[in-house]
């Protein structure tokens, strides 16, 4: 099972991740874009607590998002894994963990996480082709295994 897809878009990066739980969408939603930021293998050294909060899901998966791209701008840190996450009543709790940013080579510079074409959706029940484009068939990760698809675009 797919835990992300890259969808074409005309000048951003876009994706969808999903997750059996609204967790573990968020979880593969930061893992997608840590893979558009640094492709390489991230050593797990150093341990980060996040605490966000947001004003419904989409706010707190922006929120959760930007807060990756501070921590490597303003901690020159990186991502390798979540190692726990919790979200309760639009607050999200969350240890990761990864290494040094100046330690990696990056592929791409994400200037931003937008708002533009963002959802967080429970998609138990949608149909087998939601998500589908010219370009790409039915994404295989949405339906009855999963139940919550985040979709986002990223300025870059």
């Amino acid at each position: 099972m797919k835990k992300y897809i890259f969808l074409p878009h005309t000048a951003d990066v876009k994706f969808q991740a999903s997750g059996k739980t609204i967790e573990e969408a968020f979880e593969n939603s930061a893992l997608a874009l840590k893979e558009r930021m640094c492709n390489a293998k991230i050593k797990a050294k150093i341990e980060k607590k996040i605490e966000i909060s947001g004003r419904d899901f989409e706010n707190l998966l922006y929120n959760f998002l930007e807060e990756f791209l501070y921590l490597l701008d303003a901690e020159d840190f990186i991502t390798s894994k979540i190692k726990s996450i919790k979200i309760s009543k639009f607050k999200l709790k969350a240890i990761v963990v990864g290494d040094k940013a100046s330690n990696y080579k990056f592929s791409n510079d994400v200037k931003a996480i937008t708002y533009n074409e963002m959802f967080v959706k429970n998609t138990k029940n949608l149909p087998a082709n939601f998500g589908a484009t010219k370009s790409k068939k039915a994404n295989d990760f949405v339906g009855e295994k999963n139940k919550y698809t985040t979709q986002v675009v990223l300025d870059v």
